[in-house]
């Protein structure tokens, strides 16, 4: 069983009543976009973010994270002896791969978005079903998508 965190836009309404979109709930706003679904992040090791992260944060649009990587990646090759870099370098990997989901949740949330809830399930379908089922508010925008 894993554990899965659910994020859900700023524009989204999850209480509202279900098949009422934000723009039917207030008569003359139209909405800029159509609606985001949520997004399901799950609580693991993430051996893409190890791999490749440079190229695992700006394909999340992670772009202040990867600004920080960078910067201290350039640290540690330039202050650490020769001899230190590469296992500093590794652990560093290591660190992004233990910490590569946080800190997609933390941008997720700089961004407006807000944790709507937190779901226990063997694989990602069976997560998407107990949140619908759960959360019946969110299914409409998970549908648009």
């Amino acid at each position: 069983m894993h554990i899965w965190t659910v994020h859900a836009p700023p524009e989204a309404e999850p209480d509202a009543a279900p098949g009422v979109t934000p723009a039917e709930a207030m008569p003359g706003t139209t909405p800029a976009r159509p609606p985001r679904p949520p997004v399901l992040l799950r609580e693991a090791f993430s051996w893409a973010a190890f791999l490749f992260g440079p190229l695992w944060f700006p394909w999340h649009r992670m772009w202040l994270v990867l600004v920080i990587y960078l910067a201290v990646a350039v640290l540690v090759a330039t202050l650490l002896p020769e001899q230190a870099a590469p296992y500093a370098a590794f652990a560093l990997q290591l660190l992004v791969g233990f910490h590569a989901r946080d800190l997609r949740r933390w941008t997720l949330e700089r961004r407006g978005w807000r944790l709507a809830a937190i779901v226990a399930a063997p694989d990602e379908d069976a997560a998407w079903g107990r949140l619908l089922a759960q959360r019946p508010g969110l299914a409409r925008t998970a549908a648009l998508a």
